[in-house]
This record gives C-alpha cells, structure tokens and sequence, in this order.
C-alpha cells in the first residue's frame, strides 16, 4: 500500500493540470444532474401538493346557465362533486392593471377543489362584497387583503379578503381568466356555471368528460379544464429547464468517461517501463489496476461531493428559479436519497471507464518489450512526401503526419474530444433558438405583439379607428376565440377566427401553406396530437350546439394553449354565424415599438373601454436557460481539456524517439516544437469538424422533439451562424495549440543525454 500511494502521489505532481480539471469536471457535471433532479421535483411538486391538500378535482365543466349540471353527480366513476357554481365574467381593476376574471359564487367552503389559504380568510356573510383571489391573479392586480377592486365598467367595489392557491388552470393574461371566489349575491349576472367532478380513477378523464357532455348536451357545454391541463401547465418552463440540465448531464458524463479512460490509455502507453519494473519488484496485476483505478476514483468522488456539498449549502441562494427549486427540492421526502444516488452514480460511471482502461495496465509483461526501431510517426506517405517536395515548412508537414499516421489511435483521440465539442453546438443552438423567440417572434408564431378586448361599450368601428390612428401600430387584426369540443366529446380546443381574407393575419405556417379559401384552418401540433389527425384532414368540432367543420390544410407553430389551437380567418367563421363580432385585435408594431408603452397609450387613449396586454412569449419563462448553457459549456470545456492535455501529453511521449533524428536532419527546436503543436491543432481541426457537423443536425432533432412534445410544433431550431460557428471552430483550434506550446516546447529542449534514455 505504501508502494501504491508514493506511485499516485507521484503521478499526481506530474499531472496537477489533468487532476484539477478532473475534478472540476466532475462537480460540474455532478451539480448539473443535481440541478436537473431539483427542477424536476419543483416542476411536479408544488401542483400536486395543492391537488392533493385541495381534494382537487380532475374535470370542471364549464356549462349555460339552465343546464341540469344536478346530473352529473350521478355518472359512473364520479366519487364526488363541487357545485355547481354560478359563473360571472368579468374585468377587474387595480392600481392601474387590468384583468379578465371568472367570479364564482361559492356559498361555503367546498370539500372538493378547496382553496388553500395563503394569506387573509375566506369569505364571510357578513362582508357581502368580500372576495378571495387566485394568488397569480392577485399578483397580477397587486392585490393583497383589505384592497379594494373595481369591476371595469361599473361602479361595483370588491373587497380582497383572502389569497389562495388552486390547482385548476392558473391566469394568464389573453388566455385564461383568473378566478375569484365569490358569495353568490356578489354574482349578479351570472353567465353560467361550472362543475368539478372528482374521479374515483384519474385515468377516466377522457371518458368522464365524455359521458357529461353526452348526459348535458353538446350545446350546454362550454370549456372542459382537466387535471392533466393544469397539471402540464403548472409545470411549465421548469420541466424544459430540468430536461435540458439533465441531458447536458448524462451526455457531459459520458464525454468524462471517454477522457478518462483516454487519458489513462495514453499514461499506460507512457509508462510500460515504469509499470513493468512494478512489477518485476512484485506488483501484482490487481495492484497496478488499482493504482490507477484509487487514483482516478478519488479525483471523481473529490469533485462529486464538492458538488454536493455546494448545491446542499448554497444550491438554494442561485438567483432566480433555480434557487426556488433547490429550495423546494430539500424540503421533498426523497431529496436525501436523491443528493446521496446521483453523486455515486456518476463516480462509479467513471471508476467503470476507468477500470476498463487500467486493466490494460495489468496485462503490461513484467519484462519490457523492446521497441520497434521504426520511427514512432511510421514511414513518411506519398502525400507527406510531396508536401516536402513542394517545400512546404517541415514542421506543418511532419505535425500534420503525425496526427493522423496510426489511424485507430487518431480517431478514438478525435472521437472523445468531438464529444464535448458536439454537446457545445447543440448548447448554443438552445441559445440561437431562445433568441431567434425575441429577435425574429414572427417566425414562431408572434407575429401580434398585442392583444386588445374591447369592453361592449366600444362598438368594432370605433375600436379599429382607435387602434389604426396609433403611428406605432402597423396593422390591427380583428378576431375571435371560443372554446370548441373535440370530435368524440372528450377535451375542448381553442378555435380561433383572425384576421380576414382580404388582410389574412400572418401565421407561421412549418408545415402545408396558409388557410386561403373558405373552411380553410392552420392547426397546432397539440391539436393534431390531440385529434390524431394531420394536414389535409378535415375535423369536425362544436361550438354551443352549432357544429364546425374545417379543412386541415397547414400546421402552425403555436405557442399558446399547448397548441391546441385551431386557426382560420373571421371571414370563414361568420359564414355560421354573420353576426359575429370582433371580440380581439391582435396588433402587429412597427419596428422598434415598445409593446408596454404602446398599451399605455392605448389603454388611455380608450378610456378604460380596453383590456390591453403584451402576447405572453414562451422564451421569457426560459431566461434561467441561459446561465444554464454558459454553466454546461464550461464544463464541457473542461472536459475537453482533459481529453486535450492526454492527447498532449502521448503526443510528446512518442515524438521524443524522433528528436534525435529531427536534430540531426537540422531542425531547430522551435520547428520541432511546431511539429507537436501542429498534430495537435490538426487533430482538434478534425474533433470540430466532426462535433459541428454532427452536432447540428441532432440540435434540429433535440429542439424539434421537444417542440412537438409540448405541443408547440417542430420548426423552433436555430443554428448558430456560421460566423458564430466560425470563431467556435477557431478558438478551439487555437486554444489546443495554445495548451500544446509549453510542453512541446520543453521536450524539443530537452538533454540529448535525457533523449538517449528515453528511448533505449
């Protein structure tokens, strides 16, 4: 044992460099797993403990106001009800916000789907006027208990006496109302009602919305909400976040036990003397595999619990989400089991590479073989030859000959070190893609940059002649949405009426061409997943009980309502119906307009006669992802600098046979140094070239798959430019011949006498 950890200690005041970057890698890839496990909890977590202190309910069904709803309590599967409720839609005002609710008359306290209480008390008899608050919405209005609220339009006050999280669908401004529970005397018009039907097996959703729409009728029912909508909803952005850190993790693990096993091939190969002569003193096989597999093992374990221990101390200060969710993921039950798993996981990946590349070590014959007389870089190609012919510099032609000459070796080398160079491209193509959202949103589906409701009081000539007198506003798209049911009853969509035949509103149609002609729709990825239907299919929906039936003829890039959008023009829903009236505008800003300044003007301007927001872009809940990509391409460099420094490092031992002869033909030691750093940079030439041209294609794949899973569509990818790509490829190159400089530079100077031992 004594033996055993002079040997390391040894190796480790030869190699600090490689150890250090050995352990930082390490943690890093260690704390991205870390991050990705405590994003995943804070995505799942906090919904469904509110589903669950809630009683939740998993379908609510939104119906007209005489529909016998009684009904429903009686289905097959129901194990209980809530409501029903009577229903107002309504717009309220604070401090200067606005925002569209649905007031629901709750007399007392429901068993299922019961608000939980975060600040403030429920509601009372005795403050009739009293009202408790969704808390997004009451972030959204500002509100707090003992606040008062206007209802737009009206001279109405409701006074906020409560907050309380739900697990039903959460506001969102333009999409989804925001809900407020009510005493039934503070709904004076009611609308209509819902009705929440908690389920004895969850996995009936589909066929419990079905039988109440089948028991109500189709033209009772309004919207359908269930518990996997919201429950996906909730997850959001988190969910994305964890997957990107999780997979950067596992393929950064990977990459780390390719350079492992890489850099203790390349010390095996430098060391056959020193290991035979272990064992020709004793060493059994076992003891030198064990050498090196302590040595490399301690590097990993060093860098795992560094990584644990900072993300369980410090994990939960990180600005922003990824603070919150670290701070949620240690209060979970599992957390401990989970800080404890991954790290050991991830060391005993790596002491597997390592222990396949030290058993090699164990095979070394205690008597050293004597060493071919070929020159290490083998005889000279006919291409090589006539590069020299050409008089080309020696030292370019010679390094480059020596990167590629033993053509198993050079591309394994080229194989490890393109890995981390791969995960690096698709990294920056998620950043080109997040910014491709704020510098280009017309391509994915954002062409309007406002949406403006008009209040009844302002009649559709008098709203367009408001928004067209605006300069920043360079077209005004009148529209529609309503809430549909699916073929077969089981889901609502959103169906959707913009813009005109004569000015059709611009969609970002991936797939097919535009909706031109009559019954002509774009739909989302969500909806075709939804339906199982695809472009060039007709669909057949319902809205009330007047039946829709459309011509699939593009998809869509849809960012909104998980893409469960249908989409044709104003002109093709009035054909039913030609008294509908515009009830939106979507509003396309001239370049360099500011969208909140543009909704002041405009919200004063009308008068309080507007509801006007900012179209809610996907990319803004992924800010986090940014520090994420800087994080993962840091230690993916590091990395790559581990697989650098071994190719290095087997690059200088085996040119040190040829230093003799390269003396004696009269090269100087700067041109010898420039043969390894040559062989070098070509190898890691080669490394981008393979990294990029791999690495973006699966980037498109990545993006792709994962815009068609959360319903938005493929067609999100962006690369990086080619200049972007460019300056990538250059400073890799650049960077390696940078790391090359020094240690070739003291071998081209080493002693002639030194040379002699070396190689004899």
């Amino acid at each position: 044992m004594r033996a055993t950890l002079r040997w390391a200690h040894s190796d480790l005041r030869t190699h600090r460099g490689e150890a250090l970057f050995m352990v930082l890698a390490t943690a890093g890839i260690v704390g991205s797993l870390l991050l990705a496990t405590a994003l995943f909890g804070y995505a799942t977590n906090p919904w469904q403990r509110i589903f669950t202190q809630s009683h939740g309910a998993h379908v609510w069904i939104h119906t007209a106001r005489d529909a016998d709803a009684a009904k429903l309590a009686g289905l097959g599967g129901v194990e209980s009800v809530a409501g029903p409720y009577a229903t107002e839609a309504a717009t309220l005002t604070s401090r200067g916000t606005r925002a569209s609710v649905e007031l629901r008359g709750t007399p007392r306290a429901p068993s299922v789907g019961r608000p939980l209480i975060t600040s403030g008390r429920w509601l009372t008899p005795a403050q009739p006027d009293g009202v408790v608050l969704e808390s997004r919405l009451a972030r959204a209005l500002l509100a707090e208990p003992g606040d008062l609220l206007t209802v737009a339009g009206t001279a109405r006050t409701l006074t906020v006496v409560g907050i309380a999280d739900s697990a039903e669908p959460r506001y969102s401004p333009g999409e989804q109302p925001g809900l407020v529970w009510a005493l039934p005397s503070a709904v004076r018009d009611p609308g209509g009602q819902v009705t929440g039907l908690r389920l004895t097996d969850p996995e009936d959703t589909d066929y419990a919305v079905q039988r109440s729409v089948t028991v109500l009728g189709a033209g009772a029912v309004s919207e359908v909400s269930t518990w996997k909508q919201a429950r996906a909803e909730a997850q959001g952005d988190n969910r994305l976040l964890g997957q990107v850190l999780g997979l950067f993790g596992l393929g950064a693990l990977v990459a780390a036990g390719f350079a492992v096993h890489g850099a203790i091939g390349t010390r095996i190969r430098g060391h056959l003397r020193d290991i035979s002569v272990l064992k020709a003193i004793g060493f059994t096989p076992g003891q030198v595999v064990r050498i090196f597999l302590l040595q490399h093992v301690a590097y990993a374990l060093l860098g795992a619990l560094a990584a644990a221990t900072l993300t369980q101390g410090l994990g939960s200060r990180i600005p922003g989400r990824l603070g919150d969710a670290v701070g949620v993921w240690q209060g979970l039950p599992g957390h401990t089991v989970v800080l404890f798993t991954v790290p050991v996981g991830a060391v005993l990946f790596i002491a597997a590479t390592t222990w396949l590349a030290a058993w090699r070590a164990g095979r070394v014959p205690p008597v050293p073989v004597a060493r071919s007389a070929a020159p290490a870089g083998g005889r000279l190609t006919g291409v090589a030859r006539g590069a020299l012919g050409l008089r080309l510099p020696p030292a370019l032609v010679l390094g480059w000959h020596n990167a590629f000459t033993r053509r198993t070796r050079a591309l394994a080398t080229v194989a490890r070190l393109a890995l981390p160079l791969l995960l690096i491209v698709v990294a920056m193509s998620a950043w080109t893609t997040i910014d491709r959202f704020h510098s280009r949103p017309q391509e994915v589906g954002l062409a309007g940059a406002l949406t403006v409701r008009p209040d009844g009081d302002l009649g559709d000539t008098a709203a367009r002649s408001l928004l067209e007198r605006d300069p920043q506003v360079a077209d005004a798209y009148p529209g529609v949405e309503v809430a549909a049911l699916v073929p077969g009853q089981t889901a609502t969509i959103a169906l959707r009426g913009l813009g005109t035949r004569e000015a059709p509103y611009p969609f970002a149609v991936a797939e097919g061409r535009p909706a031109r002609g009559p019954d002509e729709a774009v739909a989302g990825q969500g909806l075709l997943d939804l339906l199982d239907v695809r472009v060039g299919d007709w669909v057949r929906m319902t809205v009330g009980d007047q039946p829709q039936i459309l011509h699939i003829v593009g998809r869509s890039i849809e960012p909104e309502n998980a893409g469960r959008v249908i989409s044709t023009s104003l002109d093709t829903l009035r054909e039913n119906d030609p008294h509908l009236r515009p009830t939106l505008y979507q509003l396309r800003l001239r370049p360099g307009a500011d969208p909140h300044e543009v909704a002041d003007e405009l919200a004063e301007a009308a008068r309080g006669h507007v509801d006007v927001h900012p179209v809610t872009n996907p990319a803004d809940g992924l800010s986090p992802l940014r520090g994420v990509v800087v994080g993962l391409i840091a230690v993916l460099a590091l990395i790559g600098i581990v697989e650098l420094l071994s190719a290095i490092g087997g690059t200088v031992r085996e040119g040190e046979r040829d230093l003799l002869a390269l003396k004696a033909i009269g090269l100087s030691p700067r041109q010898i140094t420039a043969i390894t750093v040559t062989a070098t940079a070509c190898t890691a030439l080669a490394a981008v070239g393979v990294g990029t041209a791999l690495g973006i294609p699966l980037a498109h794949w990545l993006i792709d798959a994962q815009g068609r899973s959360s319903g938005i569509g493929a067609g999100l990818a962006q690369g990086p430019s080619p200049v972007l790509l460019l300056l990538f490829g250059a400073a890799a190159v650049l960077g390696a011949a940078a790391l090359a400089a020094l240690p070739a530079a003291r071998a081209a100077r080493r002693r002639l006498a030194d040379t002699l031992s070396a190689v004899a």
